[in-house]
């Protein structure tokens, strides 16, 4: 029993540390996008640490998978996080987390590959960044154990008003983005 609470903190903390750094990504993610950031700082320093904080979130996900599906109680499969929808625990909540993960994937990989493929692709890859998150979102509202109450809720409208503030912005901005 305690090798199941453990996992369940790991997998519910480190649900909430990948939302928090895939929130910061985004909003980074828009300032270097809009070639903005903390006054002084050069512009590489912005895409860097975007990149960083997008890779960081990929590994706080690992582990958040990981731990999802070793814990027994909800008998989450090894395919059930990369699969949408086939799971028997919370098979909608699972899936928008798996349709996140997959795209977050898709991000990151073409990231990597980027200067063996197109910048059209990549930019519209890139662009699945806009859907990754607010799926993301929903999947921790939805699938939390807590999430609909108290402090992980305030995490999650946190949350969204950072990227939904970045994202008024870059509308709104009379600035041709990147």
């Amino acid at each position: 029993m305690t090798d199941n609470i453990a996992l369940w903190y790991a997998a519910r903390a480190t649900g909430l540390v990948a939302l928090l750094l895939l929130t910061a990504s985004m909003v980074w993610g828009i300032a270097g996008a809009m070639r903005s950031g903390p006054a002084g700082w050069p512009r590489f320093t912005v895409t860097l640490l975007h990149r960083n904080l997008t890779l960081v979130t990929v590994a706080f996900l690992g582990v958040h998978v990981g731990s999802s599906v070793i814990d027994s109680y909800a008998g989450i499969g090894w395919l059930d996080p990369v699969l949408p929808f086939g799971s028997t625990y919370k098979p909608f909540w699972l899936g928008l987390g798996a349709i996140a993960w997959d795209l977050l994937l898709a991000i990151v990989v073409s990231s990597l590959v980027r200067r063996w493929i197109s910048l059209r692709v990549w930019r519209v890859l890139h662009w699945a960044s806009y859907l990754c998150w607010p799926v993301a979102l929903l999947h921790a509202i939805g699938i939390g154990t807590d999430s609909r109450g108290g402090w992980p809720l305030g995490v999650a409208v946190a949350c969204l008003a950072a990227v939904g503030i970045a994202a008024m912005w870059r509308l709104g901005s009379s600035r041709r983005p990147a």
